[in-house]
């Protein structure tokens, strides 16, 4: 495989990839307040510099579902800046652009239009941060598809049947069918893949020349046995897959063996949790892919992203400094925390060290765990030290125990970072018999509580209860049911449905007030659980395999400009 350089000419496709860019994470934070938009300037200024043909965004751009004005604003400030100008794009779109750009009255690229002058496109799918609601099916990104500064793509309408039709791009020789499918419930789209319900379109013409390159958002990491994706489900066709959602940056190309493709994973450019998997240091990628056989990764470290520094300490194993029954032990503990901290700000100062970008206060995180007997100390007054010189003062330290079996369902004790909707089941799995959930289903109650916490949906726990009541009564009248057994056995497992209505109905109250219609219909995906959720040039060979399904096409051109 040649190194990137040479691939530099009229047959190579150079592409930025990035994903989970998490604009407006902590926007009225005093100190964090401008670090998505710092590091979103960095990515264009990059793709500017390095004059990619396109910037290929792998979902979740925004952090909000509903982005503030300032959000907005700032996003397609730096989209005008860097990605319109007179620079010529010379590749052309092949493919049926009224199927690749199916959320927009403008199907065609922007590139395209007559009346935009772009230099660099963008196109980009969705996550689950930023994706479609509301009865128009619309989020953040159609808001930029019809001012003409991205291309949204990805977009599935159908919950019984997917088909991904490839955008197709050539340049000189160079073929490239570009796939996207945006953020889906995790489950459903599991259950979509057991039963056959999603298909990849090819081309018609000549399939085995393209490179294909997949782009999608969901879960990789497995989370529970239908709560990912398995790489394997992908079609082997494949040639690389951009992987989003995981923040974890494994931006080097890993080979699934079984399917002879390869997966990147850039991971975050914003680190949004306190957790190791957003310690790994932030890259993007370059991308170059020369004809059918020849691709290349750069990997290119973000100079603005906020150091992370994350250590665990254990105290059990500090047994010759300190036990349960020290004297004065929760001072000495509080001193050991005070020599990690102090370690890891003089590690971030060095690596600071000729790098003007990088914000000057790291994240510090130091995980106690103090089981064995050992007490917690004040982490406020500790913080107090660090007050001007961390980004995160209130939550340096985060105490934790070694998990216990407890009968007791007081004794419950969430992991960090666990979603809403599991909580609720953890909590009535947890919970004695008496005070189980008949009338109202665990993934119903769970879905209110979510809606309430995630998308402001106020009404959502009260109409849920509300709704199902009346609807229970009504049934239990139609059918006649008198005993309390025969109600018992009546009201089990009719559930699930009526609670649909519920929680649609709230947000029928919500948009009668006059409040932002900001949520889609849930009744497609209710029976789904919601996603949470090295530097230098990487050269990688191809996959070399003869294989591959025939497909189904989308023929026709789109508008073109040719090059220009």
């Amino acid at each position: 495989m040649s190194s990137g350089n040479t691939l530099d000419d009229e047959e190579t496709f150079k592409i930025l990839i990035a994903t989970d860019v998490h604009l407006g994470y902590l926007e009225k934070d005093a100190i964090r307040g401008n670090d998505s938009y710092n590091t979103l300037n960095e990515i264009l200024n990059c793709a500017k510099t390095n004059k990619v043909d396109f910037i290929l965004l792998g979902g979740d751009l925004f952090h909000d579902n509903k982005p503030s004005r300032r959000c907005l604003h700032n996003c397609i400030t730096m989209l005008r800046r860097y990605c319109m100008g007179d620079s010529p794009i010379h590749f052309n779109i092949l493919s049926d652009q009224t199927v690749n750009f199916n959320t927009t009255q403008f199907p065609w690229v922007n590139y395209q239009d007559e009346n935009l002058n772009i230099s660099i496109p963008v196109f980009s799918i969705h996550g689950n941060h930023d994706d479609p609601t509301g009865a128009e099916g619309l989020c953040a990104l159609d808001l930029l598809g019809a001012s003409g500064l991205i291309n949204h793509f990805g977009h599935s309408n159908s919950v019984e049947r997917i088909e991904i039709s490839p955008i197709l791009m050539q340049k000189g020789n160079t073929k490239l069918a570009l796939y996207g499918l945006g953020s889906i419930p995790d489950e459903r789209l599991y259950r979509m893949f057991v039963n056959k319900q999603v298909t990849m379109l090819r081309p018609k013409e000549d399939p085995d020349e393209w490179f294909n390159l997949f782009a999608i958002h969901q879960n990789r990491s497995k989370h529970g046995p239908t709560n990912y994706i398995p790489e394997q489900f992908l079609d082997d066709f494949l040639d690389l897959v951009v992987w989003g959602h995981e923040h974890e940056c494994l931006i080097t190309p890993t080979r699934n063996e079984q399917q002879l493709f390869y997966v990147t994973q850039p991971g975050s450019s914003v680190a949004t949790s306190l957790s190791p998997g957003e310690a790994t240091k932030k890259h993007i990628g370059l991308l170059r892919v020369k004809g059918r056989k020849k691709m290349n990764l750069e990997k290119i470290p973000l100079k603005t992203v906020r150091q992370f520094f994350i250590q665990d300490v254990v105290l059990a194993d500090y047994q010759d400094l300190f036990t349960p029954d020290t004297p004065q032990v929760t001072k000495k503990v509080e001193n050991l925390c005070h020599a990690k901290v102090t370690e890891m700000l003089e590690e971030a100062e060095r690596e600071r060290l000729g790098c003007p970008l990088t914000p000057e206060k790291p994240l510090i995180r130091l995980r106690v765990d103090y089981s064995g007997g050992f007490d917690t100390f004040n982490t406020s007054r500790f913080s107090q030290k660090f007050v001007d010189r961390v980004a995160n003062p209130k939550d340096i330290i985060h105490f934790l125990r070694r998990r216990e079996q407890k009968e007791d369902i007081k004794g419950l004790t969430p992991a960090e970072g666990l979603r809403v909707e599991d909580l609720v089941k953890q909590y009535f799995q947890a919970a004695e018999q008496t005070v189980q959930l008949s009338l109202l289903t665990e993934q119903g109650m769970g879905k209110a509580i979510q809606e309430f916490v995630d998308k402001d949906e106020k009404d959502a726990i009260e109409e849920l209860i509300t709704y199902q009541l009346e609807k229970t009564q009504r049934h239990l009248q139609a059918r006649g049911v008198t005993t309390e057994q025969d109600i018992d056995t009546e009201v089990k497992g009719v559930g699930l449905a009526w609670e649909v209505g519920a929680i649609n109905r709230a947000k029928a109250h919500r948009l009668e007030r006059g409040d932002n219609p900001g949520d889609k219909d849930i009744s497609d995906d209710f029976a789904d659980v919601t996603m949470d959720s090295d530097e230098g040039s990487v050269p990688f060979p191809p996959p070399t395999r003869g294989r591959g399904r025939g497909g189904r096409g989308r023929g026709g051109r789109g508008r073109g400009r040719g090059e220009g």
